[in-house]
């Protein structure tokens, strides 16, 4: 069963990347994607069964990825990603402590991302 992702990502050709990415392996398909905090806390809590895995920048148009993660009331099953350009330790412990499954940095870590979201559904 293909894992469904919601991409929370602001940069269109980002966007473009992930979602390639993404559904290149067959393993994954993108449901959707927000630029902002507000379309992205709306969906998600809209299709609260919709989504297995939410990709979240941490920077956006409007908002912050952090205060996403912080509003998402969400089944043990489904996983918050944090994809940043911004992964300092400081940073990183914040993601986790607000939510976050996974913190992957977007310069240095797009390999260990995709191989996370490959491999999550094997764990």
């Amino acid at each position: 069963m293909q894992r469904r992702i919601y991409l929370v990502e602001d940069n269109p050709v980002v966007l473009e990347w992930l979602t390639d990415a993404i559904e290149a392996r067959g393993e994954a398909r993108v449901v959707g994607s927000a630029g902002t905090e507000a379309e992205a806390c709306r969906w998600l809590t809209t299709h609260d069964d919709g989504w297995d895995v939410a990709v979240v920048d941490l920077w956006l148009a409007e908002g912050s990825g952090l205060q996403v993660i912080k509003s998402l009331n969400r089944s043990p099953e489904q996983r918050i990603v944090l994809l940043t350009s911004y992964p300092s330790a400081q940073v990183r412990q914040m993601c986790l402590s607000a939510g976050a499954d996974a913190f992957f940095d977007k310069s240095t870590e797009l390999d260990e991302f995709t191989q996370y979201i490959a491999g999550w559904g094997r764990r």
